[in-house]
């Protein structure tokens, strides 16, 4: 396998709402793109240039705006209460998405409409731009279930085989492979995370070497990772999971 090359891209102006993102992003690569290149693109600008700001002068009530599903929610000692929820995209994650960062005062930010088709918008400009094949992963930050910190992950890609599907084939020792099946996209979200930091101002990344995962703009998109409901396991947090049980305990007893 080739080396992995992770590169940001600089010279990025802010932006604004109605912004032409595949082609501010193909000036600031400069006629570097080549066929097979992947480019992660932070879900901030993407929702800035589709116009996603909204007023908000409590946070809350977007969040509340944009639940579909309570999974968990939490009081800390200091009184900031987090709420994981399952967002209108099939999302589950703290605050439903919705950022009050790095946005003017009273206002938020809601992720994209349709993050596999602000994808697929931004991979048709980068091809017809700059002739090169490559795909594109929008990515978000999220927690994980059982673990500290948090990381990016992709919630929207086009061009991209989001799972390298390694079933039926065999591992070094020669043994069967049966479920593994890593999420790629994922992976290339996170590690490019590791350039384009939080604070630096470089929302996008090239990943090179990876040319095997890019494709058709009809690829199945990030919406596939999405894990459907009867195969969660964890649809609720474990407190909320009691209540629930408690309550249903009581109620067959006075019924």
């Amino acid at each position: 396998m080739p080396a992995l090359t992770i590169w940001p891209l600089h010279g990025l102006p802010e932006i604004t709402p109605g912004a032409d993102l595949g082609a501010m992003i193909a000036d600031a690569a400069g006629g570097e793109l080549r066929d097979g290149d992947i480019l992660v693109v932070t879900s901030k600008i993407v929702s800035k240039a589709e116009g996603r700001i909204i007023r908000a002068d409590d946070r809350e009530d977007a969040i509340t705006a944009e639940t579909v599903r309570l999974v968990a929610s939490r009081t800390s000692p200091t009184g900031h209460t987090t709420r994981i929820v399952e967002n209108r995209l099939g999302i589950v994650a703290a605050a439903a998405g919705v950022d009050a960062s790095n946005t003017p005062e009273g206002t938020v930010l809601l992720l994209p409409e349709d993050p596999d088709a602000s994808a697929r918008e931004i991979a048709t400009a980068l091809r017809l731009h700059t002739g090169a094949h490559v795909g594109v992963i929008v990515s978000d930050t999220l927690g994980r279930a059982w673990r500290e910190g948090q990381t990016d992950a992709a919630i929207g890609a086009a061009g991209v085989n989001v799972f390298e599907d390694l079933r039926g084939k065999t591992d070094a020792e020669g043994r069967e492979l049966v479920v593994t099946q890593p999420c790629v996209a994922d992976e290339l979200a996170a590690a490019t995370d590791l350039v384009k930091g939080k604070a630096s101002r470089m929302p996008v990344a090239v990943v090179r070497g990876r040319g095997d995962l890019v494709g058709d703009l009809d690829l199945p998109g990030a919406r596939s990772i999405v894990r459907p409901a009867e195969r969660d396991m964890f649809a609720r947090g474990h407190e909320e999971a009691y209540a629930d049980g408690f309550a249903a305990g009581a109620a067959s007893v006075t019924a």
